[in-house]
């Protein structure tokens, strides 16, 4: 299954048994985005979880009056957290900086994988800790340097 090979390689599910491994591939599917093609749209509801493969995203903090780039992700990275989290709206937009592969994970299935399966879980949603702390971050300097903070 070319999933589960994809999944080996990814930055983000480095460490996880062949089961785990087995297991997230059963539920991913490869997707390709478009340059500046909009993948996830502010206030949308979320839906799914990626694991970016090629190409790069940004992040957008998207309001009606502005859009601030806040964090561009690469091959290794991952966005659509909020797809874990019951009737979540996104947070950020996201849209493709160029041509971008990436496994794309139905959200309510991958949360009831990592719930039946719990050892998958907790690493899951610890990783998944650790993109929000740093989606968190990444806001923070970028407003830091909006008003003028050396950062």
């Amino acid at each position: 299954m070319p999933q589960a090979q994809l999944l080996r390689a990814h930055e983000f599910t480095q460490g996880l048994t062949e089961a785990q491994i087995q297991a997230l591939a059963k539920i991913a599917r490869p997707v390709t985005f478009d340059e500046n093609q909009l993948i996830l749209a502010n206030g949308q509801r979320s839906r799914s979880f990626y694991l970016i493969n090629s190409g790069s995203v940004v992040v957008e903090l998207r309001t009606e009056q502005y859009v601030i780039a806040v964090q561009a992700l690469g091959p290794g990275k991952v966005f659509g957290w909020s797809a874990l989290l019951t009737d979540q709206d996104t947070l950020f937009q996201v849209r493709a900086r160029e041509t971008t592969s990436a496994l794309q994970m139905d959200g309510a299935k991958l949360k009831a994988e990592c719930m039946n399966n719990t050892a998958l879980g907790a690493e899951f949603f610890q990783r998944v800790l650790s993109v929000v702390a740093g989606r968190v971050r990444a806001t923070e300097l970028r407003f830091a340097e909006m008003c003028g903070v050396k950062v």
